[in-house]
Order: structure tokens, then C-alpha cells, then sequence
């Protein structure tokens, strides 16, 4: 893997039973690029991102992400890797704020680094009045802000982004590009059926397909 690569992918190949969910996938992706993911439901594309973010082991190929090789070396890049999924993966009995410092311990954030990294993220995802409310008693949109803030809280590497606009209105869209968006040498894989609005910040673009296959493009948009 050339040192300028953030990830690396060869003959990538993930199995259900009898069902490959991906086939022979295969790209590059340097530092500070961003890719976006398309393609119709079933073709792979939360299948890519959950091996990337070490969630899932690859059936057969090659993976290396950040110069781990995945799965031997999952352990080592677990921590620079920000993940967003399709659930916000935070505790619902807990604040907005309780959530968050929650994850920085699972970091080793030092307390008083934690908290300030904290109300700068809050502030950010114009979170601040309502991040001492309980998860439960927040709108799908807020929890989805919040989980943006988790994603990005560690200052991860490389940001691993399953439809990162859910739930979200024009306001929220806007506030979340600043911490999740191209930009400040960003290296992003972005899963979206919403290639409008993606395309532009691509610089490349991976097709896949129900049969498992994929088509790597540069982006032509940016």
C-alpha cells in the first residue's frame, strides 16, 4: 500500500449463505479523498462500509485501510476510524452530552479535553440547548446531529458515512457538512441514494451492483 493510500481494496469478496453481497469488489482511495457509494438496495453498499469499519471480515481479497490489514489488524485501526451507520448507536436513557463523554472514555480522552471538544461539536451541530436531554426524548433528526458529533468526536482519520443526511432537514444538512464534508484533508467513503446532492464532493465513485460486481469512476461533478 503506497503511503499516500488510505485504503486499499483488491478482490473483495463477502458472502451471506450462498448469496455474495460483494464480488470481486476492488478500488483505491488516497488521503483526502472522497468516494461515494452507490447503487440500489441489496447491492452491498452498508456491506462495504461495515467491512471497512472492521464491523464485518471479509469472505475472501485483500482489504487495508490506514495500513492495517484488515481483518489481522482490525484491533490497530479501530480508533481512527469514525463510523455513522443507520443507527446513532447512542443510549437512549442517557443525555445528548452524557453520550458523548461516554465515547471519549472509550477513546482515552483526557475529562477536561473531552468536555471542551465536546461543546465545540454541540455548538457546532447546533445541539447546545438540548444536549442534556435525555436520547429517548429527542427527534430522529437531533439523535442523527448527535451521532455526527460521536462520529467525528475522536478526530478519526477516515470518516465511514452510511446516508449521513437521514433524517435531517436543509438546517441540519448544512451544519453537518461542516463536521462531516470534504474539506480540512477529509478522507470519507459516503453511502447514499442521494446522488445529487453527494456527486459534487466526490472525487471518485463506486457503482455497485445486486449481483455483487462494482464500476470505479472518477467523479466528473467536483
Amino acid at each position: 500500500m503506497d503511503a499516500s493510500e488510505a485504503i486499499s481494496v483488491a478482490a473483495l469478496r463477502r458472502d451471506y449463505g450462498d448469496r455474495a453481497a460483494l464480488a470481486g469488489v476492488g478500488f483505491e482511495l488516497a488521503a483526502g479523498e472522497s468516494l461515494v457509494v452507490l447503487g440500489p438496495n441489496g447491492a452491498g453498499k452498508t456491506t462495504l462500509l461495515r467491512v471497512l469499519a472492521t464491523l464485518l471480515r471479509p469472505s475472501s481479497g485483500e482489504v487495508e485501510v490506514l495500513g492495517c490489514a484488515l481483518p489481522r489488524e482490525a484491533w490497530k485501526l479501530r480508533g481512527r476510524v469514525g463510523y455513522l451507520g443507520h443507527e446513532p448507536l447512542l443510549y437512549r436513557d442517557l443525555s445528548g452530552r452524557e453520550n458523548l463523554l461516554f465515547h471519549a472514555r472509550l477513546h482515552g480522552i483526557d475529562r477536561a479535553a473531552a468536555e471542551a471538544r465536546i461543546d465545540e461539536l454541540l455548538a457546532a451541530a447546533g445541539m447546545s440547548r438540548r444536549a442534556d436531554e435525555r436520547v429517548a426524548e429527542l427527534s430522529a433528526g437531533m439523535r442523527q446531529r448527535l451521532a455526527i458529533c460521536r462520529c467525528v468526536l475522536h478526530e478519526p482519520a477516515l470518516l465511514l458515512l452510511d446516508e449521513p443526511d437521514s433524517n435531517l432537514d436543509a438546517s441540519g444538512r448544512e451544519l453537518a457538512r461542516a463536521l462531516i464534508g470534504p474539506g480540512e484533508g477529509r478522507t470519507r467513503v459516503v453511502v447514499t441514494h442521494d446522488p445529487e446532492r453527494a456527486l459534487p464532493d466526490a472525487d471518485k465513485v463506486l457503482r455497485l451492483s445486486v449481483d455483487g460486481s462494482a464500476e470505479l469512476t472518477e467523479a466528473t461533478a467536483r
